[in-house]
């Protein structure tokens, strides 16, 4: 399948919807990642780039995006804030809060403060759904975080709350100690524990997986080579190992030269898959195959980007043989890669 073809395809036979665990949200299993378009992947995207990338992905059946109060500074907020505006759709918007606020263990004034920013940069009086941002793990088993989260949600301010996490551990915690509706993990090729350890706990108790990282910031295009050099203010260049943030969040925690590799490893596995389709869609495909994930989110830089994404919603599922031989892959010489908490 080519990607005009594709594109095509999807246009005509709608985007699959998937349950946003018990929220009552019914969202496009592809979703479009706002990070990249706060501009901390290089160079700053020109708003009108980002907004035709975002109505290019809803226009393709996209409703679900998901941003954060630290993308860019709240630039990402504002460009999806007016985006929204412009359409007439239902659309949910999923924003994430804690790295930018200063109290999450008890200060309540600070997280209703927090949820009524991202309010205002949105543009709405409700947020659909706020996710606690990969906030240290003692303030998260500490509990005053979702009693403030059920305070805000009483107030009117959101509809419903999910966790982002940094670990499987952290991820079973949230299921067993909260109300969340969803967990937002990395989940790629590259990262593949949570298959057996996270995904069937999630679905047996009706929690939603919003897939993150799903290319492994790219290096699952297919597009780098070792040589390659990031911009001095991406996040693939400054956080490569992990220099201010976890690392998984950069290159699924696989060091850059080594993913490059093995990226043409997974390629050469996926060759003869889902014909005509590049190894990022093949990849994004990977990730909605396992049925328990009810959204991915990978980023789009411009109106292409978009499109080749929301096609994978109408792409056929790669083979069982791809499956095996991916996990067998990962088992063998991708785990022992992978650095950061997980």
């Amino acid at each position: 399948m080519g990607n005009d073809s594709g594109f095509r395809h999807i246009l005509q036979t709608g985007m699959v919807k998937r349950s946003l665990g018990k929220s009552g949200y019914e969202v496009s299993e592809v979703g479009f990642g706002a990070w990249q378009i706060g501009a901390d992947w290089g160079n700053e995207l020109p708003q009108e780039v980002a907004k035709g990338a975002l109505h290019a992905a809803v226009d393709a059946g996209v409703n679900f995006i998901d941003t954060a109060d630290v993308y860019g500074g709240g630039r990402s907020e504002r460009i999806v804030g007016e985006f929204i505006n412009e359409r007439e759709e239902r659309l949910y918007v999923a924003t994430k809060m804690g790295r930018a606020t200063e109290d999450w263990d008890a200060g309540y004034d600070e997280v209703a403060r927090a949820a009524e920013a991202s309010c205002s940069r949105l543009g709405v009086g409700c947020l659909d759904l706020v996710q606690l941002h990969c906030i240290p793990e003692e303030t998260l088993r500490a509990g005053h975080a979702f009693e403030n989260l059920e305070k805000i949600k009483d107030r009117g301010l959101i509809g419903h709350y999910g966790v982002s996490v940094e670990t499987i551990e952290e991820g079973l915690f949230c299921i067993d100690n909260s109300e969340a509706v969803s967990l937002q993990v990395i989940f790629n090729i590259f990262r593949q524990r949570v298959i057996t350890e996270l995904l069937p706990v999630a679905k047996e108790n009706r929690v939603g997986i919003i897939a993150r990282v799903p290319l492994a910031s790219g290096l699952l295009s297919g597009k780098f080579s070792r040589d390659h050099q990031f911009g001095e203010n991406d996040h693939r260049s400054f956080n490569c190992d992990g220099q201010l943030f976890n690392v998984g969040e950069t290159f699924a925690g696989v060091p850059f030269g080594r993913g490059v590799e093995l990226a043409g490893r997974v390629a050469d596995l996926l060759g003869g898959e889902c014909s005509g389709a590049s190894l990022a869609q093949k990849s994004l495909r990977w990730v909605l195959d396992h049925e328990p994930v009810t959204t991915v989110i990978p980023g789009a830089k411009n109106v292409l980007q978009a499109g080749e994404n929301a096609a994978v919603s109408g792409m056929a599922s790669l083979s069982d043989k791809a499956h095996t031989e991916l996990l067998e892959l990962y088992a063998s010489q991708i785990d022992t890669q992978v650095r950061g908490r997980y």
